[in-house]
């Protein structure tokens, strides 16, 4: 609802008043879509002044370090929900009962296999191929098996489109792995819960028994909850553009993945391990804190402080208690998690950190857990892709139940050359 209207002058001219629109919570929005009538249009590279669309899903106040999804708080949810829970409250807004929850989960389970034929799409990589390449490639092929079920105004065909790329992510991203370092892909199991399985389809292998650590799987848990759903981030807004021309959830999904495998997205906590790597030992902290002061220098730490988190990044709480618990429970002897513990403590207590609200976010400490638990640093942005996918599709999903959806169409700001004449070969 409109609650008041703001003006727009131009060189000392009223060209027309914008209904001022309130939400629930955040920063009221001007409403512009009828600017170029008047003969404007808005300039704001990176849209990082400009709402692209209505969503109940996800909040975010970085300046107070708040996230919700559905209302619900991010560090409520990490510690008293599974993941799944939190893809039935994206999904459908609202926490489930247990007889809802348990329905859910049944679903989800029963849809985690893949066609046969789908393993195949695989064996065209190349062995060394990066495993988000895999990703993106098996992802979108899978609108080829599901062909008659792509009817993306059918409600019941979106829920079960969300429900087999929620299922099926873990299956290829585990497949994506294995195949990269050349063992025996490892099936589903039903008997597992959704981080259990995952785990097990990673690490187990003909030859042996594989345990899951209890530990180790509730941390890979709660690193699926806190990259469940980020609000309009880079993926989620391409996963809506593509959705915005009609094309179908498996290649929005697919689009979404490859927005994420840039670094200055998904490859942040990648990036976090590459910095400990070159940092290399312990006895070298001091100095590389040192070059992290240095504004002259160009080195910077990754994985300590947050574009949107002007505080604290509310995720980072959580995921560092539970990185503590891993750690304790492996044992690890790596010097990059000495190094990676000695860069916490001096982060928490040197006053230039502390002042400047550079606390370690949520990728400094998955790719710590990640890490310790075996994970390989190509596979972090897959697992993060993994975990997005309920956000990705939870917002599709939005978008196509809202009135007056238009196709995505930016507008620029032109500077090419204009009105030239073009010569024919033969005359030059």
């Amino acid at each position: 609802m409109a609650e008041s209207k703001a003006s727009l002058s131009v060189d000392g001219k009223v060209i027309g008043e914008f209904p001022i629109l309130k939400g629930t919570a955040g920063t009221d929005v001007i409403d512009i879509r009828t600017l170029g009538s008047h003969g404007y249009f808005t300039y704001d590279p990176g849209f990082l002044a400009t709402a692209s669309c209505e969503s109940a899903i996800t909040f975010i106040d970085g300046g107070k370090g708040i996230l919700q999804h559905r209302g619900y708080a991010i560090d409520s949810l990490a510690k008293e929900a599974d993941y799944l829970e939190v893809c039935y409250i994206l999904l459908n807004g609202e926490a489930p009962t247990e007889e809802q929850y348990t329905e859910f989960k049944s679903v989800i389970t029963n849809h985690t296999m893949v066609h046969e034929k789908l393993v195949h799409f695989f064996h065209g990589f190349l062995p060394d191929a990066h495993p988000m390449a895999m990703l993106c490639g098996v992802v979108g092929a899978m609108s080829s098996f599901y062909h008659s079920d792509l009817d993306i105004t059918d409600p019941e065909q979106r829920k079960r489109s969300a429900h087999r790329l929620i299922a099926k992510m873990p299956t290829i991203a585990a497949m994506a792995y294995k195949y990269s370092v050349g063992q025996p892909f490892v099936y589903p199991r039903n008997d597992l819960s959704y981080a259990e399985n995952f785990l097990h389809m990673m690490f187990s292998v003909p030859a042996e028994e594989y345990n899951v650590s209890p530990t180790v799987a509730n941390a890979m848990d709660r690193i699926f909850t806190l990259h469940a759903d980020h609000e309009q981030n880079a993926s989620t807004s391409t996963v809506r553009l593509a959705g915005s021309s009609g094309a179908n959830p498996y290649a929005c999904i697919a689009a979404g993945v490859a927005s994420l495998w840039g670094p200055a997205h998904g490859g942040a906590n990648e990036a976090c391990l590459t910095m400990l790597e070159e940092i290399g030992d312990i006895s070298r902290v001091d100095e590389f804190v040192l070059k992290a002061k240095d504004k002259n220098d160009p080195f910077r730490l990754m994985g300590f402080g947050h574009r949107v988190y002007k505080n604290f990044d509310p995720r980072a709480t959580v995921m560092r208690e539970t990185c503590h618990e891993v750690l304790a429970e492996l044992g690890i002897n790596d010097p990059l998690l000495d190094v990676a513990m000695a860069l916490e403590k001096v982060a928490l207590e040197d006053s230039y950190f502390v002042e400047r609200k550079l606390y370690p976010n949520v990728d400094f400490y998955s790719g710590i857990i990640l890490k310790a638990i075996g994970i390989p640093s190509s596979m972090f942005t897959v697992i993060f892709a993994m975990s997005r996918t309920v956000g990705w599709i939870s917002h599709w999903d939005e978008m196509l139940t809202q009135p007056g959806q238009k196709i995505g169409r930016p507008r620029q700001k032109y500077t090419g050359e204009i009105n030239r004449e073009f010569v024919p070969l033969n005359k030059k």
